[in-house]
């Protein structure tokens, strides 16, 4: 069975790209949202097995959305951020998600190798 993702970020056209990286891999893209308030709806709606999150968020950061998910026994989490990991600190393992990729080294196999770690 192929893992559904929900996609988490402002930017439309970061949105599909990501979404172009992950379904060429053979996910399946199970929705998009562009902030908390989106996700957390579609998390609901959609059951996904994952989401692809954007650290920075119009209405609330990644962060509190992750540790919101994992006290909820929700989906796996991978965050993502045009930042780098190092200026987030240990708020990345804090929050409950499986890790961090930065936007301009999203992979398909980098988002597998965090959700199967």
């Amino acid at each position: 069975m192929r893992e559904r993702v929900l996609i988490v970020d402002d930017h439309e056209p970061f949105r599909a790209v990501a979404r172009r990286v992950l379904e060429a891999a053979g996910y399946v893209v199970a929705g998009e949202a562009a902030d908390a308030a989106e996700a957390y709806a579609a998390v609901a709606a959609e059951a996904p097995d994952a989401v692809l999150l954007d650290v920075q968020l119009p209405d609330e950061d990644g962060f509190a959305i992750a540790t919101a998910l994992a006290a909820a026994n929700g989906p796996a989490v991978v965050l993502i951020s045009s930042r780098e990991a190092d200026e987030y600190g240990t708020r990345i393992d804090a929050c409950g998600a499986r890790g961090f990729i930065p936007k301009s080294k999203l992979s398909a196999a980098a988002f597998a190798a965090l959700l199967s770690g």
